[in-house]
């Protein structure tokens, strides 16, 4: 493979131009902003490598597709997405988060990081193989979908009516990170999701708040709801919530013990003093990874502008998301949500469905895993950190374990790359390992 490195390194300036060309392109698929130009832009390169292309319509934004065959029967395909999160808040950006500027060593655009980098790097990492070895070692595909920040809403769909698009011998998945110490992180599975906002109202209009002698206050409601749900333990107390979470396996419990996690790196990235309930080592690691949660991403109720306005609002929100685990169904939590606010007096409240994602994950022992890990492990010189499953979410049970597939997630991101954040970046360097660490898991996975 060093003559494929040799020309990734020959060549790296092309490959930093194309992420810089497709991080300029604003696709934030929350605000239809972008998305057909990059779209197109995808495909684009999907043609610079001879690949199969095309814009395959969904209900919602289109999947990119793309085929490139190889000399052997075997399939591995490239999940990714195109679409970004919004920039805001632009103000705290050090650079214009569209320009992909290039300062120490690091690229800064929205997107870089998620998930554009891992994009480029595997398309590029198909274009060095061919320019040297002329054919691919075996049967590529590409699945880029542009609504994965706002839900894979109409993934589903897309993975309902073209099976045969999707299937593969093993998929890796769109993204990976390097840990404080440099070591890569090979994920091997995503937790699940149910998003829902809860919705309290009251009066048909706000009201002074003098009325509020009086007049039931619907902020004050759904704190009182919320108290119901989880304790100040973190322990979740929805009736039935716990009973499908699989006990770990042996395997699991090395990969626990084996796995690093920068703590000390972490909080100080942070600011923080310790984790919740003061947890580290094994116990910390293994609640990041395996423990479900019920986490309040935001609370709107009344007046919050500035100064003082006496207010008793007419209605409260709250948006809850529920990191799931095997073996955890997305629906069955929306349903035992329902029924313990019904039990505990508050049927009146509202839950909107706003995210439905199952958890989804690859045994440790298996040829795409061992393949990747093998690959990490030669390309840098250090034993990766093999995660047995991401403490993030997304639609990975839609494109592979609905099928049989295996996924494995591997990229160009660093425990610094502020992905859903200003300033997201990567590191260039990383972008070009990143290619090679592409190439080599193909001819290496094509083997086995």
């Amino acid at each position: 493979m060093q003559d494929v490195f040799q020309y990734i390194e020959d060549n790296k300036e092309t490959y930093i131009q194309w992420l810089k060309e497709i991080c300029q392109i604003p696709s934030v698929a929350a605000q239809n902003r972008g998305m057909k130009e990059a779209a197109e832009k995808v495909l684009s390169y999907i043609d610079e490598v001879g690949g199969e292309g095309k814009l395959v319509s969904t209900s919602g934004f289109p999947v990119v597709y793309g085929k490139i065959n190889g000399t052997s029967d075997k399939t591995l395909s490239f999940y990714n997405h195109y679409d970004v999160q919004p920039e805001d808040p632009v103000e705290l950006w050090d650079y214009p988060p569209f320009d992909g500027v290039i300062e120490d060593g690091k690229m800064y655009a929205r997107g870089v990081a998620d998930n554009k980098g891992n994009l480029i790097a595997r398309i590029a990492a198909v274009h060095a193989y061919q320019q040297v070895k002329k054919q691919l070692p075996l049967n590529v595909k590409f699945i880029v979908e542009g609504e994965e920040e706002i839900g894979s809403i109409h993934l589903g769909e897309f993975s309902d009516k073209h099976p045969d698009l999707i299937a593969a011998d093993g998929c890796i998945w769109e993204f990976g990170y390097r840990n404080a110490d440099g070591r890569q992180q090979v994920s091997l599975g995503v937790k699940g999701m149910t998003y829902v906002e809860l919705v309290c109202r009251g009066a048909n209009a706000d009201m002074h708040s003098a009325n509020a002698a009086v007049i039931e206050n619907p902020a004050w409601r759904l704190l009182w709801a919320l108290n119901t749900i989880k304790d100040q333990y973190e322990q979740v107390k929805i009736e039935g919530f716990y009973d499908d979470v699989l006990e770990l396996t042996e395997d699991e419990k090395v990969a626990i013990q084996e796995l690093i996690y920068s703590e000390k790196e972490m909080l100080s990235k942070l600011e923080l003093d310790s984790f919740l309930l003061g947890l580290e080592g094994d116990k910390l690691k293994e609640r990041l990874i395996f423990s479900p949660t019920c986490n309040i991403c935001g609370i709107t109720s009344g007046y919050t502008g500035e100064g003082a306005k006496t207010v008793l609002p007419s209605e409260a929100r709250v948006k809850i998301d529920f990191r799931l685990v095997p073996n955890q169904d997305p629906h069955k939590i929306a349903d035992l949500l329902r029924a313990h606010l019904d039990k505990h007096g508050y049927q009146d409240i509202e839950i909107i469905k706003m995210g439905l994602e199952k958890p989804a994950k690859t045994p440790l022992k298996n040829p795409l895993a061992e393949s990747v890990i093998t690959s990490t492990e030669q390309l840098t010189q250090k034993k990766p950190t093999v995660m047995p499953m991401s403490p993030g979410t997304g639609p990975m049970y839609e494109i592979c374990q609905k099928f049989g597939i295996p996924s494995v997630s591997v990229g160009v991101g660093n425990f610094q790359s502020n992905n859903h954040a200003p300033n997201e970046n990567i590191n260039v360097d990383d972008f070009i390992d990143g290619i090679k660490l592409i190439a080599a898991v193909m001819e290496d996975y094509a083997q086995r």
